[in-house]
């Protein structure tokens, strides 16, 4: 396989831009959900909060920064809602087997944070959150300078209206940034984990993404031919 579908998200979605910039030659398409790129907002308190972060002193304390301290940052962040209405809402459903077992799913899958490494912390709380220069292509990461300009892949750019994590300021600059003129931003109204637990929006964003997938495979297939027989045109 010499090039592949990449999809990232949130945090996962930054390194997917960060990795596409660096290594455009081995990306197919790229597919971004929730992802924050533009972090000069104060939409949102995360937002606010790591501009206050020294992340040095908390490498130094911690090495790598635990997924449980990162957990408890996003529950804080809206408490009265993540850490109270959510579990009314569970007892009030504490009959419905299906509400149950999606509840629990959403919960494990949720907690199940791993271990951020120190140095990927480090600079991902300076060089983006309180420096923005990811956006403004000035990251350097392995000694390498990140171009959005180099991006020359078809994008799908997903974010929710109401994330209160990743707001949309910070997701929908991407596509004017990079260097792909196939570019598709999609707001949909939910939050940050409603994007995949919403019964709406699991009927529409996969679909969605299977069907942009396989528009742009189309796109290659012809292409493909056209160069194919031109080139035996050519050829006689």
């Amino acid at each position: 396989i010499k090039k592949i579908n990449l999809m990232g998200i949130c945090m996962g979605g930054t390194f997917s831009v960060i990795y596409t910039a660096l290594h455009p030659d081995k990306i197919k398409n790229l597919i971004t959900t929730v992802t924050p790129t533009n972090f000069d907002t104060d939409k949102g308190l995360l937002h606010i909060w790591t501009r206050q972060i020294d992340a040095k002193k908390l490498v130094r304390a911690y090495g790598n920064m635990p997924g449980d301290i990162l957990n408890l940052g996003f529950l804080l962040l809206n408490p009265a809602r993540l850490m109270i209405d959510k579990y009314v809402g569970f007892l009030e459903n504490i009959d419905n087997k299906t509400f149950v077992e999606n509840f629990i799913r959403m919960e494990k899958w949720i907690f199940d944070s791993p271990d951020v490494p120190g140095e990927t912390f480090r600079q991902f709380i300076e060089d983006c959150y309180q420096k923005n220069l990811l956006i403004q292509n000035k990251m350097v990461v392995g000694g390498k300078k990140v171009d959005l300009r180099k991006i020359k892949v078809p994008l799908l750019n997903i974010y929710g209206k109401f994330d209160h994590l990743v707001p949309p300021e910070a997701c929908e600059l991407l596509t004017k940034k990079i260097g792909s003129k196939d570019t598709e931003d999609i707001c949909l109204d939910t939050g940050h984990i409603g994007i995949y637990v919403s019964s709406k929006c699991q009927r529409e964003l996969v679909p969605k993404i299977a069907q942009w997938l396989k528009e742009r495979d189309k796109t290659v297939r012809k292409t493909a031919k056209k160069k194919k027989t031109a080139s035996k045109a050519k050829a006689k």
